[in-house]
């Protein structure tokens, strides 16, 4: 195989967040990657060694998932806090919030045109939105447990979703029914996706297993158990040949999907790998892990050797295109376990091009910890203000310093709080009293309340509809039913009557 392809190197990693990198996606029309974090920050990296990263801030617990739109435009994310915000990725930070989920969002993803959302949720829903309308438009409910992972089929007619149920369900988009379940699980389906072509579906599982079936005919066509703990997430290729998946057993496998077997084991990681995905040219794939560190890879592996691929189609009349996932033999269902023959790389974790890049910190309101004014400690809600400098001498909050003490943070921010990205506290900042401050926060919990609410009398309203529509149907048809039968019967009493009328003068006669 050495001269069919090359090994994939570590390209670079980006440090910036202070927890696990939960979630990674590459911009297909920019060179950006974007990831999010249990330190409740979504960071936009450029891929462009000499360019700054942005830190945005606004959701305020974990986010689970993020994705750029196919126009590269927008980026939404996903959020433990139970919303959906949907990005503006510029230096004002500019989002926009959905709410309808009652639990933790667990993924979220653009429909291929970009026009809908789809999301997983704790509440055992997925729900559908329109990006344009920036409105929920219908649910899916006929999981029974919390469900991971929800994602468009490349024509949008389907939807894949699985979760802690064991089931991974596919949906028609058009009727709203589930059309297909498949519950061949140990474990927790973790992470689900269509190929490249839409034939074909991959699950995860927490049973380490990962799966391929065939959605035109419901056969599971590969299984592979490479990995030694459960599998977090995985990403085909975009030639739909190769998959990576990544794992809480701190590897990154790469599987060739064409021969069945596992070529490739990366150690890059100090933990968990939670989150991989190959860029849109396949050229680059991304990992991240528990470690807060997210490494970009040269894929190399899928640049083939072409008289290698002539000689292995010498006997077809005429060239094909590269084969998919439906080319792959046998078709029937079995187990494929590590080889020996693939190959095991342990690179050194360190940039070999630049430095951690300068962050750029765009603010939403935060919550700051304990702040002394006049002798008191006082909890004080503040709010992080955007630097909107360029330069890249000045860097916010870099990425290898470790956290100051409370007393460095105040003597700092009095002197330059101005120029840099600081935290001030509200009454600091607007001279408003802390009871009214306090006042505005209940308000605004409320309101979120409220809206949570509506979105779901919303959704009890559509349902209602929807029943009421199929009522009314049922009720037509009986009364349509009715009436024929009414029908026939008139008319057998018409023709009772004239059979009497035609007898009576025979029987006078």
């Amino acid at each position: 195989m050495a001269s069919v392809m090359e090994d994939p190197t570590l390209e670079r990693h980006f440090k910036g967040h202070k927890d696990a990198v939960t979630c990674a996606d590459f911009n297909s029309k920019h060179k950006q990657l974007a990831s999010g974090s249990a330190d409740k920050t979504l960071m936009i990296w450029n891929l462009n060694p000499k360019a700054r990263a942005f830190r945005f801030f606004g959701h305020k617990d974990v986010i689970t998932g993020v994705q750029f739109s196919p126009a590269g435009d927008l980026v939404v994310s996903a959020s433990q806090d139970k919303t959906v915000r949907l990005w503006t990725p510029s230096i004002k930070g500019e989002s926009m919030v959905f709410k309808a989920h009652t639990a933790t969002v667990r993924s979220v993803s653009f429909s291929h045109d970009g026009q809908r959302l789809v999301t997983a949720s704790d509440d055992k829903s997925v729900k559908v939105w329109s990006v344009h309308r920036q409105r929920f438009v219908y649910s899916l409910n006929q999981h029974t447990n919390w469900v991971r992972c929800a994602r468009f089929s490349p024509d949008g007619r389907l939807i894949a979703s699985c979760g802690d149920d064991r089931t991974v369900r596919l949906w028609d988009t058009s009727t709203k029914q589930c059309i297909n379940c498949f519950t061949e699980y140990g474990g927790s389906a973790t992470f689900v996706d269509f190929n490249t072509s839409g034939t074909c579906i991959a699950s995860s599982g927490a049973d380490n297993t990962l799966k391929i079936w065939d959605i035109r005919t419901n056969k599971l066509l590969q299984h592979y158990q490479v990995h030694s703990a459960g599998i977090n997430c995985f990403s085909f290729h975009p030639s739909g040949n190769y998959m990576i998946s990544g794992s809480s057993d701190s590897t990154v496998k790469i599987l060739d999907l064409l021969e069945g077997r596992l070529i490739y084991t990366l150690h890059g990681h100090k933990g968990p790998v939670l989150s991989v995905a190959f860029s849109r040219g396949g050229d680059f794939f991304a990992s991240g892990g528990c470690d807060a560190q997210v490494l970009m890879w040269k894929t190399n592996f899928d640049s083939f050797d072409y008289r290698e691929v002539l000689s292995r189609h010498s006997q077809r009349v005429s060239p094909d295109p590269s084969p998919h996932l439906t080319d792959i033999y046998p078709r029937g269902p079995h187990l494929h376990s590590a080889q020996s023959g693939a190959i095991e790389i342990s690179p050194m974790v360190a940039d070999t091009q630049t430095t951690a890049p300068a962050v750029i910190e765009v603010g939403q309101t935060l919550y700051t910890a304990t702040t002394a004014i006049n002798g008191h400690a006082n909890n004080l809600p503040a709010r992080r203000i955007a630097s909107t400098s360029l330069n890249p001498n000045e860097d916010c909050h870099s990425s290898g310093q470790g956290s100051t003490s409370g007393s460095q943070s105040r003597q700092m921010g009095g002197r330059r709080g101005e120029e840099q990205g600081m935290t001030y506290p509200l009454e600091m900042r607007s001279d408003l009293p802390m009871n009214f401050s306090s006042t505005l926060e209940r308000i605004v919990q409320q309101l979120d309340v409220l809206t949570q609410t509506v979105s779901v009398l919303e959704e009890r309203l559509t349902l209602t509809e929807d029943k009421l529509k199929e009522c009314l149907f049922n009720q037509s048809q009986i009364l349509l039913q009715v009436r024929g039968e009414e029908k026939d019967r008139r008319r057998e009493m018409v023709e009772e009557e004239r059979e009497g009328e035609s007898g009576s003068p025979v029987a006078s006669a």
